[in-house]
């Protein structure tokens, strides 16, 4: 017997009778390949919101990391108003940590208001994304979700999702004086992300970006490879098909809303194959970042989210 035949054989009678106390599984069945080889779909990601609604103490950003990684997501994104630190030696371990994990951190959203007549307090939003768009670079994530903000007159979050993402504009003003306000806050913010090497994604959150012709305005209007869209799948709140179509081709990263247990503001039945058919015929191949906004525990939400998320978005 050879040396090379004496090792394979010891090699494999070890693995059959459990040596070193490893037991014997079942190989976890491989992703399928394509015939050139290049990856199959979209990698998808998970938003620390999907463990956090804005309830209570918000979960530690490492504590989601964890949990992406143990749950078998592709990266992280991290919504800022969970950082309960900044300074350099925290994010870094954050870095470290999802290397580690083999995850990467891929979004950060970021909230700021740009829909008021008063000019500081337009400077103090820039500013603040500003400050969000060094941060991200700091943990080497590649883009930045923007709003363009809200005109506050609702009493709350509560009464604005009651009122299907609809207010009115503050007294005496209308929703068309608010986007030269919008669009010029923005405009300054792109230097300091053409800097960094980070795009800002305006997201059809609320505001005047609530519509897709409002979103395309601001948008179309600066004209920068730093300007995209943060496409989120669960904020056109009637015949969201259509309009996502209208702004996919902008789409530079995507918020994937699931309510398992019943939404906690409101509950979309969402078709996930079409949506990625929407995508798919822009050749999307950036994140899809869940974000799971509904009753059911995380742990067992999530998860379901994430395989449905892969079927959907393998191709």
């Amino acid at each position: 017997m050879t040396r090379r035949k004496f090792l394979a054989s010891s090699a494999t009678a070890a693995l059959g009778s459990g040596a070193l106390g490893v037991q014997n599984t079942q190989a976890a069945p491989e992703p399928p390949v394509t015939a050139s080889g290049s990856r199959p779909g979209n990698p998808i990601g998970v938003s620390t919101y999907s463990f956090w609604h804005f309830a209570g103490t918000p979960k530690k950003i490492e504590e989601c990391i964890d949990l992406a990684g143990e749950m078998g997501f592709d990266g992280v994104e991290i919504l800022e108003v969970q950082m309960r630190r900044r300074g350099n030696s925290y994010l870094q371990s954050l870095k470290r940590q999802a290397m580690v994990a083999g995850l990467k951190l891929c979004g950060l959203s970021a909230h700021q208001s740009f829909l008021s007549p008063k000019a500081e307090f337009r400077k103090e939003n820039i500013a603040k994304t500003v400050a969000s768009i060094e941060l991200a670079y700091a943990l080497g994530i590649p883009t930045v979700r923007v709003n363009t903000g809200r005109w506050g007159t609702s009493k709350d979050f509560d009464e604005l999702m009651k009122n299907r993402g609809i207010e009115p504009p503050l007294p005496g003003y209308k929703d068309e004086d608010g986007f030269p306000w919008v669009i010029e806050s923005l405009e300054k913010c792109l230097p300091a992300a053409e800097k960094c090497g980070v795009v800002l994604g305006l997201e059809n959150h609320w505001g005047l970006a609530r519509t897709p012709e409002g979103l395309l305005r601001i948008h179309d209007a600066l004209h920068s490879p730093w300007l995209g869209v943060t496409l989120d799948t669960g904020n056109f709140l009637e015949d969201p098909y259509p309009r996502l179509e209208k702004i996919a081709p902008k789409a530079t990263h995507v918020h994937a809303k699931t309510y398992y247990g019943g939404g906690v503001w409101y509950e979309l039945d969402l078709d996930y194959a079409r949506i990625a058919a929407i995508l798919r015929k822009q050749n999307y191949r950036g994140y899809v970042s869940l974000e799971f906004e509904g009753k059911e525990e995380p742990k067992t939400a999530v998860p379901k989210s994430l395989a449905m998320l892969r079927r959907a978005f393998t191709y």
